[in-house]
């Protein structure tokens, strides 16, 4: 079998094929979130839109959807995308197209994501929808804002957004560095949260 680990900045070797939660650290996370580009790279502005925003971006939404949600779950949301550090952002029809093996693959990831950090394997099936439908919140303020769909394409295809849960939220695009030391500082937040 040909290798199917990678080694990460950290030092540590992640499996993908059989990925453990021992070889998960934040610091990879984020960093590869921060450079990874949502929307294959097709957005305005002068940084791509990173899945590390993004992911920011969906936490917030997802708070503000349901009010008094715990830590935890916004911890779960803030980590949605986090298989994407090695795998990739692929748009959901080329998603599709891979079909079962690749969900496989991000299946194994995520559950050792989630088991690193105090989340269990799989999530309820109630968070999971709550961050699906907080993610398309977010997929459709970006769609309009910086990936060049007119609002009423967006709305056709992502749904009208609730003017309230996203009122005076706006993409940002900012540095790699920058947008992961924002995104390690929420994650350690929130841990800090669970723990104390």
């Amino acid at each position: 079998m040909k290798r199917a680990w990678q080694r990460m900045l950290s030092g540590r070797r992640l499996d993908l094929l059989d990925p453990t939660p021992m070889d998960i650290e934040i610091e990879d996370i984020a960093h590869g979130l921060a450079f990874v580009a949502r929307w294959n790279g097709q957005t305005t502005g002068d940084y791509a839109y990173s899945v590390a925003e993004h992911s920011l971006l969906v936490e917030e939404l997802f708070a503000r959807a349901n009010p008094g949600i715990g830590e935890r779950w916004r911890l779960a949301a803030l980590l949605h995308d986090a298989p994407e550090y090695v795998l990739g952002d692929m748009i959901t029809p080329v998603k599709a197209a891979i079909g079962k093996g690749y969900v496989e693959l991000d299946d194994r990831l995520t559950a050792a994501v989630h088991l690193r950090f105090g989340l269990p394997a799989v999530l309820p099936a109630p968070i999971k929808r709550a961050i699906k439908a907080a993610d398309t919140v977010s997929a459709r303020l970006e769609a309009e804002q910086i990936a060049g769909f007119s609002e009423a394409e967006a709305d056709r295809i992502f749904g009208k957004p609730d003017p309230v849960l996203v009122r005076g939220l706006a993409i940002r695009l900012r540095p790699p560095p920058e947008v992961r030391a924002a995104f390690t500082a929420r994650h350690h937040v929130l841990l800090r949260s669970l723990s104390g």
